[in-house]
């Protein structure tokens, strides 16, 4: 019969759980519809006090019409054959056809012959409001430049890029989302082996996504938040990865529990208990740790912080209410066909984290010595990592059709042609500005913006006393010699007081931007660090334990970076990574990274409180070393998931982390710490009271090495099978 209590235990569990459901079914079409308030436009993204965003937005006055440059590219079919004038003509004719199309927001300009006379390029400007509409309006613009005989057609500029980019993008909400859950399902249940927790499981991570989604959509809807295609992949990635980890933490307890009692109820409450705490202070250490990128000036982390942190705080949410409700109305019947009950033992200290534990145990100095040595082997090609940016042709990981085009613009005119930097000036100082500009090394011509919209051909366009001037740059836009370029170009103009002049453009945007990252990377890590360091310390009630958890995470993120530097450069040829990279791989290999070691250290006091602390160490790594390596494995494949997304940075952004957290689970949390916790002894919990009790004064301090007796093994453990 039931009892008052239980049948009130019952009855809130089937509310919760139904509460949930009424979550999955309401808002599971944001994710769907995420893309609806993303944007792609990489200018909202830009540095929001650099020089060259405020070139964005004085540059607006000068457009009469926002515009969408494609450029059309046109080489001869055959060979390095000339291409004559009359084909210019023709190609000029070509795209006049098109002066009706509705898509386009002004005259084409005439098709020009390269210096070396094997290509011609003209410019179409399209509407930016038709993105939808963006790749047919590119097949009529291709189809008509296509009329001229002879020759072969590509389109570049930034209407062909933004193409490309949503192509890259498209329907990310069911292709990474389907890879992830797959992948996750797969391995619960090769390591359950069970039918229905990784149902269970999965189904807490699918609607924790969804009121993720319904939550961001809310907010991007009304202009609070600003998303784009990475960062709508990420929090993807990390809701599934963090409602995982959360979920294999809670499970492993009860199933601990259940193999101690027939009552399910008393088993779900001490889980729940024994979890909450470790499950929130990981939530919190990553949440904060995403937050801090408010710190930032780039508008792109600032996006990532509040999107990441709503996602995480809805992965803890479902795990402590949805996943509880669900595994305490289904009780054993939820491990089928494994059902765990209280004669459920285990062998005594056979599996492999028992070993693990004795090799710790016996040898805990020779054991972090030879860790140690091979992670700061790694971490010495650390610094080699090239972070300066990558060039256009590596931002995709396919074969872009807009990268090949400026490639070959690049070939046949000046490297800037086509994506010249901009300036911004007073119109009494134009003549200086172009005399400066055209004198600096580097720079091809400096033409002034007229009434038509474009450079040359007419009176410059004065806009409240002020001009604005294209500088074309002799090397291509996104090369480390433009940058030089751009620096030298704003000392030139910086040094006419009477000019006023701001220098901005693309070339001029990946330099603040690289420059701003440096910055954000020196104020951002320490205080990731410090919060971090702060929650330990309210969780283990201890200052030497927190300071030698951070700094093995730490260590395994300077190591997981000088392989990345290796495999980038070495074995997948990318010149170096996005500016952003480190600071987004420090960010979520740390924070999640020090997840595991939560897990296992607030394991680890619980049992010292009872047993000392070389018997608690080993007993903590010996009852929590399944579960924790199976969560660890699970969060590696769904960041790896993000590699579907042919794009180089989430590529790197994949494998950083998911490296960085396989190395954390298999070396750091197994081997480092626990060797290092049972070298340094109770003086790790100084100062609080457990560092004054030695372990002889236990009684059970001479309890076998390698975990629990065989009576008290616990069923949790994952990783024994």
């Amino acid at each position: 019969m039931f009892s008052a209590t239980r049948r009130t235990t019952w009855l809130v569990a089937l509310v919760v759980l139904l509460a949930w459901l009424g979550v999955g079914a309401g808002l599971s079409s944001f994710a769907g519809r995420l893309g609806e308030v993303a944007t792609n436009d990489q200018a909202s993204f830009l540095p929001q006090s650099a020089e060259s965003t405020q070139v964005v937005r004085a540059q607006e006055a000068f457009r009469q019409d926002e515009t969408l440059p494609a450029i059309i590219v046109w080489t001869a079919e055959e060979g390095d054959a000339d291409l004559s004038e009359e084909q210019a003509g023709a190609a000029t004719e070509a795209l006049r056809a098109l002066a009706d199309d509705p898509a386009l927001a002004g005259q084409p300009s005439p098709a020009l012959r390269s210096d070396d006379g094997l290509a011609l390029q003209a410019v179409v400007p399209l509407d930016p409001a038709l993105e939808e509409e963006l790749p047919e309006t590119l097949e009529r613009v291709t189809s008509a430049a296509e009329r001229v005989s002879g020759t072969t057609v590509r389109v570049a500029g930034p209407a062909a890029s933004q193409a490309d980019l949503s192509d890259a993008f498209a329907g990310i909400d069911g292709l990474l989302l389907g890879v992830a859950l797959t992948t996750v399902l797969l391995i619960l249940l090769l390591v359950y082996r069970s039918v229905l927790l990784p149902l269970v499981i999965i189904i807490g991570a699918v609607f924790a996504l969804a009121l993720a989604c319904a939550v961001v959509y809310f907010l991007a809807d009304r202009d609070v938040l600003t998303v784009d295609g990475q960062v709508q992949g990420i929090l993807f990635i990390l809701v599934i990865g963090a409602a995982t980890d959360y979920a294999l933490l809670l499970t492993a307890r009860f199933r601990e529990e259940l193999a101690t009692t027939e009552d399910r109820y008393a088993a779900m409450r001490t889980a729940w208990k024994r979890s909450v705490e470790p499950i929130v202070a990981s939530g919190a250490t990553v949440a904060l740790g995403l937050l801090a990128l408010l710190l930032s000036d780039l508008a792109n982390n600032k996006a990532l912080g509040p999107v990441g942190a709503i996602g995480i705080a809805c992965a803890v949410l479902s795990a402590l209410t949805f996943l509880p409700a669900a595994l305490l109305l289904a009780g054993r019947a939820a491990f089928w066909p494994a059902k765990p009950g209280p004669k459920a033992k285990r062998g005594g200290g056979q599996g492999v984290w028992s070993r693990i534990a004795r090799l710790v145990d016996t040898r805990p100095r020779q054991v972090w010595a030879a860790t140690l040595v091979v992670l700061l082997a790694g971490a010495a090609f650390a610094p080699t990592l090239n972070s300066k940016g990558v060039p256009l042709d590596e931002i995709f990981v396919n074969d872009a059709p807009s990268v090949a085009a400026q490639e070959t613009l690049g070939e046949h005119f000046p490297g800037g042609a086509g994506n010249p930097t901009v300036v911004i000036a007073d119109a009494g100082a134009l003549d200086q500005v172009i005399a400066s500009a055209e004198r600096t090394d580097g720079v091809a011509w400096a033409e002034p913006v007229t009434a038509t919209g474009g450079p040359g051909g007419g009176e410059p366009l004065v806009v409240d006393d002020r001009v604005r001037v294209d500088v074309t740059l002799e090397d291509p836009a996104d090369s480390d010699a433009a940058q030089e370029t751009v620096v030298d170009l704003r000392t030139e103009l910086h040094a006419l007081p009477e000019a006023d002049a701001l220098v901005g453009g693309y070339t001029a945007q990946q330099y603040d931007t690289q420059t701003q990252a440096g910055e954000d990377r020196a104020l951002i890590v320490p205080v990731v660090l410090a919060i971090i360091l702060v929650i330990l310390i309210g969780l283990l009630r201890s200052l030497v334990a927190p300071l030698l958890l951070v700094a093995t995470v730490g260590l395994n993120f300077l190591t997981t970076l000088g392989v990345s530097a290796l495999v980038f450069q070495g074995l997948l040829g990318f010149a170096g990574t996005d500016s952003s990279v480190p600071l987004y791989g420090f960010v979520f290999l740390v924070a999640l990274g020090v997840d595991y070691n939560i897990f296992l250290m607030s394991r680890v006091r619980e049992e010292t409180e009872l047993h000392g602390t070389r018997e608690g160490m080993l007993r903590g790594l010996t009852s929590t070393g399944g579960v924790i390596t199976s969560a660890g494995v699970v969060l590696a494949a769904t960041f790896a998931a993000l590699s579907v997304i042919p794009l180089a940075f989430l590529l790197q952004i994949a494998f950083i982390v998911a490296f960085g957290v396989l190395l954390d689970t298999l070396v750091v949390r197994s081997l480092l710490v626990p060797a290092l916790v049972r070298d340094i002894g109770p003086r790790v919990w100084w100062p609080s009271p457990l560092a004054r009790v030695r372990d002889e004064d236990r009684k059970d301090s001479a309890a076998p090495a390698g975990g629990r007796p065989a009576e008290d093994e616990p069923a949790g453990a994952a990783g024994e099978r």
